[in-house]
């Protein structure tokens, strides 16, 4: 063992590694590509499930490498687009602040920008009433003439890798029907 190994941060601290445990590298053919931009509206329901279990994973991460509390990242984030969204910003900035061919000052950048929006984590928690064990739909205000919504009540949620699960299956499932139907209505024209 060299002086080297002394300072190596095991695997399991690190998010969702694929072979080789280089934490820049992705699972599928866009290994060699720089990140880009992830737009969850336009997501195949096969690229949605990859894209669901990286963001995870790499949420899991960061709430345990920065000590988040359910305040600033709530267990059931992933219920809410305001901070999926905000959470997916939040890793494509740091996939490419940490990209070996970035600059030294990048991750500096990545820190007080992460600052910034942990700020706005904690605002849109609070908008969005999710807490640690039950969560409910945010609650939009319906604008004038338009129909006045449901209000939505809270559910207990005993298990947040299971509610996860099933949310993510919930949403491929919904995409996979959406392109069923398009591809039909295309083999009917």
């Amino acid at each position: 063992m060299t002086r080297e190994d002394d300072f190596q941060v095991p695997l399991e601290d690190e998010p969702d590694l694929v072979a080789g445990g280089d934490p820049h590298s992705r699972a599928d053919e866009s290994a060699m590509e720089p990140p880009r931009p992830l737009n969850w509206n336009l997501l195949t329901s096969t690229n949605a499930r990859f894209e669901w279990n990286e963001l995870d994973g790499w949420v899991k991460w960061l709430r345990d490498t920065y000590g988040l509390g359910p305040t600033t990242l709530p267990p059931f984030w992933h219920r809410h687009w305001d901070l999926v969204w905000e959470l997916s910003a939040l890793h494509l900035h740091w996939l490419c602040a940490y990209d070996p061919q970035q600059h030294g000052s990048a991750p500096l950048g990545w820190h007080r920008d992460f600052h910034d929006a942990s700020v706005r984590l904690r605002n849109w928690t609070a908008d969005c009433g999710t807490k640690l064990d039950r969560d409910r739909p945010t609650r939009v205000a319906a604008w004038p003439g338009a129909p006045l919504r449901e209000l939505a009540t809270e559910v207990v949620i005993a298990d947040r890798d299971a509610d996860f699960a099933a949310f993510v299956d919930a949403d491929v499932a919904g995409r996979r029907a959406r392109e069923d139907a398009l591809i039909a209505a295309i083999a009917a024209a």
